[in-house]
């Protein structure tokens, strides 16, 4: 049997590695383009969901285009506004504005729709996370969770995760029940929230 080197096995080596390297990158590269387009209609269907309309990734851009608009606030800040009933069925004109923060292990983000002719009244709201647990944390990214904040306000403070939250006038309107198990996803979810009403405080009021 034929012997080989050290020098000829690491050589022979960092070539197949560079190649497999190579490989990786072009397969990589070829592929981003298709995952940027996912990724922004998954976006577009997330913002959405938050006023009504389910769209899918084929039609999520033509949706978004018709009823969603980009704007900046006066820090700068992104966010979207939505129009006003129509005969189309969807919910009465406002802001959608980004929330982004950190669960129990990893990132959580999400939005919310804020109607503008009914005292800053949420009318939708969806979250999602990259790593919480299912069955605890990981309920943030259930409708049941996000129609808790359906008709909650951020007129003049944030929304905050409490557990038992209230049903007392005037603070039913800020208060959600927490996620039971999930203390430490549900305080990530009000820190994001009042990261959001403190970011976009000039429009959400």
């Amino acid at each position: 049997m034929k012997q080989f080197s050290n020098r000829y096995m690491l050589f022979y080596s960092l070539a197949l590695a560079a190649i497999v390297a190579i490989v990786l990158t072009i397969v990589a590269t070829s592929l981003k383009p298709l995952q940027d387009k996912n990724r922004d209609a998954e976006t577009m269907q997330m913002i959405l969901k938050t006023i009504g309309i389910e769209a899918s990734r084929d039609n999520a851009a033509e949706l978004y285009a018709k009823y969603i608009t980009e704007e900046t606030n006066e820090k700068g800040l992104p966010y979207y506004s939505f129009k006003a009933r129509g005969e189309e069925s969807y919910r009465h004109g406002g802001y959608i504005i980004p929330l982004s923060g950190t669960g129990l292990w990893g990132p959580i983000w999400g939005y919310l729709a804020i109607d503008i002719d009914a005292g800053s009244s949420v009318v939708g709201a969806v979250f999602d996370h990259q790593g919480e647990t299912p069955g605890l944390g990981g309920e943030i990214a259930t409708d049941k969770f996000a129609n808790r904040f359906i008709g909650k306000s951020m007129d003049v403070r944030p929304i905050v995760l409490k557990k038992n939250a209230s049903n007392e006038y005037p603070y039913n309107k800020y208060e959600v029940d927490a996620i039971s198990g999930g203390t430490m996803t549900s305080n990530g979810v009000s820190a994001m929230l009042e990261k959001a009403f403190n970011d976009y405080s000039d429009i959400v009021e």
